[in-house]
């Protein structure tokens, strides 16, 4: 689903559609997969359940899992499909998955918002 592209980030094609909730989210068994290979660490029983930090456009964003969203899908609220240039939604689009330790700094500058700002790929 995420492949390597650069020192901070994975590089992923999903649907993107619009939702009307405020949080990001995508198909929750998808969401513990890629956690788990991508962010556990391997050291004994870790949550997969933490939030994916994504990027689409110029926009971080925490992303949850969520038994309702369909597999391969990512769901965002409205204005950051316009603020993405998405156009004609469901589209798939290109979808940047920040590595573990750059999710943990960018994280922790949010302090709990849902979109953080824009860093350099």
């Amino acid at each position: 689903m995420f492949e390597q592209f650069s020192r901070g980030y994975y590089l992923g094609r999903l649907y993107v559609e619009p939702r009307d909730d405020a949080a990001a989210a995508m198909c929750r068994e998808q969401h513990e997969r890629v956690n788990e290979q991508l962010y556990a660490s391997g050291e004994g029983v870790e949550r997969t359940d933490y939030p994916l930090v994504m990027k689409l456009g110029s926009q971080h964003f925490a992303v949850h899992g969520d038994a309702q969203v369909p597999a391969d899908t990512l769901v965002v609220p409205e204005p950051m499909l316009e603020d993405a240039n998405v156009r004609n939604p469901p589209s798939l689009e290109e979808v940047f998955l920040a590595k573990a330790d750059h999710a943990a700094q960018l994280l922790s500058l949010s302090e709990g918002a849902t979109i953080l700002p824009d860093t350099a790929v």
